[in-house]
């Protein structure tokens, strides 16, 4: 087993006992897909503003604006609820729900109707 004082971050290596490996490689590749969540939304607020879309100018800045931030907490849950993950598995406790997972969804939404509003009224 390695050395829990060597792995990164320490505060997290250093609790509880090693779970059961295929639950860590389960809980990375949950970080991953949360990863590539926020690269899709970081690419759809780059498109909207970068593309000839016909949409109306101030919808379009906003849903742009949107997207981009909401690719910023994207990569944000991605850390945090592999972290908050990994300490509850160590510690044998229940998982924790994905902490910025309504926010983001909320966000995904109003960036569809900003979206959606903007192409009406072009």
């Amino acid at each position: 087993m390695s050395d829990p004082t060597k792995r990164w971050p320490r505060a997290l290596y250093q609790r509880g006992t090693e779970p059961d490996p295929r639950f860590s490689l389960a809980n990375e590749r949950t970080f991953l897909a949360w990863t590539r969540t926020a690269l899709a939304l970081l690419a759809a607020g780059v498109a909207i503003e970068a593309l000839e879309l016909p949409i109306d100018e101030f919808f379009r800045a906003i849903a742009a604006v949107l997207f981009v931030a909401l690719g910023l907490l994207a990569a944000l849950q991605s850390w945090i609820g592999w972290f908050r993950t990994e300490r509850a598995m160590r510690e044998q406790r229940a998982l924790p729900a994905p902490a910025l997972g309504l926010p983001i969804t909320l966000g995904v939404v109003i960036g569809i109707v900003v979206v959606s509003i903007g192409f009406f009224l072009r």
